[in-house]
């Protein structure tokens, strides 16, 4: 099927480009529901109103859309005669971050998380963006049914954030509901120059494990330690230790990233607690080092609760695991036909994020080839400005408290990005 569609799109280079300025929706209805997300975003499994969104913009638009799969997931499928089926994903969850961007739409809302704990709540990530430029990509690929043919359907995507809520759509019966898709298409807004689109065959995000861990001891007082087991001790052992992991047990120019990100124990200073906690996140691409990295953080927290004599085993809980994100090669050849006569000089290189993504999963369920591609959202002279200071790293990228897409711009970018791509493969008439 491929080679038909990439013969396709060769064919059809220059009519793809006009149709994206024929029939390209007026964007400034999909700016303002770019602010009114990111001034109302929603956390993982409670984007209802998000939801709500996405579903009635399809429904008005003309697809057949199905609402709360897999939580609050939605699905609109465009059947246009026979061809290839395109999936394209936008993810719609915000983070427990709080906002101090000062932007006049700024997001102040709190909302209490799946353990009740209020938290502030903001468009870190950029999943805004996403939804926003879906719902415009969406309208553009309706009005140009006529030039194309096949079945097009736009899932927007709860959970992400968790990294289990493409899975979540998946075990509720997701491709029992719509058809299967032949290709499968995702974008991701990055700290990037706004206009640029970064496409990349083979690994582009990492693989994904998190790891609860309680150490027990034996508490008593301060003033006592020998009638104690020390979890505080314990748990600074483990952190010093585990990053020894990378840099003695994985090969050198093999990636892999240990990182511990939340560690707590005890609420007073002449308190040795009774036990202590941390949070544990590993960022891998080869299947064999992700293995290794995991067996050896279990080896590492028990020999050392071992060696300080605690005498219940540590708790080891895995809360969230997803794959790594690699390109399809032929549909990076494909997608690459079309956007570099669009997009020229700001179709560019760069190097992968060690970030992770869940959007795989929705394609290799069923065996298709996928390809998640970067676009940029910072602004174009403060970009300039920081890549002539070497000042680039200072600038706020995802999940800082700072960021914020520029709008005009990363939403043209981003309608025109995520269409173009779904014509590349859908069959042209």
């Amino acid at each position: 099927m491929l080679t038909s569609l990439e013969s396709t799109a060769g064919d059809g280079r220059i009519r793809l480009h006009e149709l994206l300025d024929r029939f390209r929706p007026d964007l400034k209805p999909f700016e303002e529901v770019y602010r009114h997300l990111h001034n109302h975003p929603e956390l993982s499994r409670q984007e209802e109103q998000t939801a709500k969104t996405a579903a009635e913009h399809l429904t008005r638009v003309g697809y057949d859309v199905q609402t709360n799969i897999g939580g609050y997931g939605v699905v609109g499928v465009l059947r246009n005669g026979d061809g290839p089926t395109i999936l394209l994903r936008a993810d719609m969850d915000a983070l427990p971050v709080k906002e101090q961007t000062g932007l006049p739409y700024a997001s102040t809302k709190h909302a209490k998380d799946v353990e009740g704990k209020l938290k502030p709540v903001m468009h870190a990530c950029g999943h805004d963006s996403h939804v926003a430029t879906m719902m415009a990509a969406a309208e553009l690929l309706h009005a140009a049914r006529s030039h194309w043919s096949g079945t097009l359907i736009c899932v927007f995507q709860p959970a992400e954030e968790q990294l289990d809520g493409a899975q979540a759509m998946l075990d509720d019966g997701l491709y029992d509901k719509i058809p299967k898709p032949d290709v499968v298409l995702a974008q991701h807004v990055i700290r990037m120059r706004a206009g640029t689109v970064h496409l990349r065959a083979g690994p582009l995000l990492t693989a994904a494990d998190a790891f609860d861990v309680r150490i027990f001891g034996r508490g008593g007082h301060g003033s006592a330690p020998q009638a104690t087991i020390d979890p505080i001790m314990i748990g600074a052992a483990v952190v010093m230790r585990l990053q020894t992991i990378v840099s003695r047990e994985v090969t050198p120019g093999k990636m892999a990233v240990v990182s511990c990100g939340s560690i707590h124990a005890g609420n007073a200073p002449n308190v040795i607690p009774g036990y202590l906690d941390l949070q544990l996140s590993v960022r891998s691409y080869d299947p064999d080092v992700r293995e290794h990295v995991c067996a050896a953080i279990h080896r590492i927290i028990e020999a050392e609760c071992q060696a300080a004599g605690a005498v219940e085993k540590p708790r080891i809980t895995r809360t969230y695991s997803t794959p790594s994100t690699i390109n399809d090669a032929k549909t990076i050849a494909a997608l690459r036909g079309t956007f570099q006569p669009y997009f020229q000089d700001d179709l560019i290189d760069m190097e992968p994020p060690a970030a992770s993504e869940d959007f795989s999963l929705l394609a290799t369920a069923v065996g298709a080839p996928y390809v998640m591609w970067l676009f940029g959202g910072l602004d174009q002279n403060t970009w300039d400005e920081a890549v002539a200071d070497g000042t680039v790293d200072q600038l706020p990228t995802n999940h800082s408290p700072f960021f914020a897409p520029v709008i005009e711009t990363t939403l043209r970018t981003g309608v025109d990005a995520m269409a173009l791509g779904a014509m590349t493969f859908l069959q042209s008439r």
